[in-house]
């Protein structure tokens, strides 16, 4: 079995538990112990370690597969924000503001956020229907189904 890469357990800990991103630790790993290492190494080890994980899943909220291109998409940035609060997390800044601004325009126009990978934009308003549970944020995939989208 190689020997491992990590110089100082407690110190990765405390970076983790800061929520440093991983790629701020490749860099210093390479500058502090001129050691090489991987984003994906350091997502492994914060696993196998038991680390609190850093982004807050929420599979109700976000049930998609999220295309890399869609990713910094304001519908998808908000729903990872109501995923965080859920969750009791402090929203940082103007976030908390921003969401229930967010939330109350879906509310005032009756819509909710419908998501199709396979097209350009990814993430959609559409129209709340009879069969959206009451103030959901989404429209559920359903196998098969698109619904009308406005341009």
């Amino acid at each position: 079995m190689p020997a491992t890469k990590v110089q100082d357990e407690r110190e990765v800990k405390e970076w983790l538990e800061a929520g440093k991103p991983y790629s701020w630790i490749v860099q210093q790993y390479q500058e502090l112990y001129n050691i090489e290492t991987t984003v994906p190494m350091w997502s492994a080890y914060r696993r196998r370690k038991g680390i609190k994980r850093r982004v807050t899943r929420d599979t109700d909220l976000i049930p998609w597969k999220i295309a890399p291109e869609h990713m910094l998409a304001y519908p998808l940035v908000m729903l990872r924000a109501e995923a965080r609060q859920r969750a009791g997390e402090e929203l940082k800044g103007r976030a908390a503001s921003k969401l229930a601004n967010w939330k109350k325009m879906l509310e005032e126009t009756g819509q909710v956020v419908y998501y199709d990978r396979d097209t350009a934009d990814g993430f959609f308003y559409v129209p709340r229907e009879d069969s959206d549970p009451e103030g959901a944020l989404i429209r559920r995939p359903r196998a098969g189904l698109r619904p009308q989208v406005e341009d």
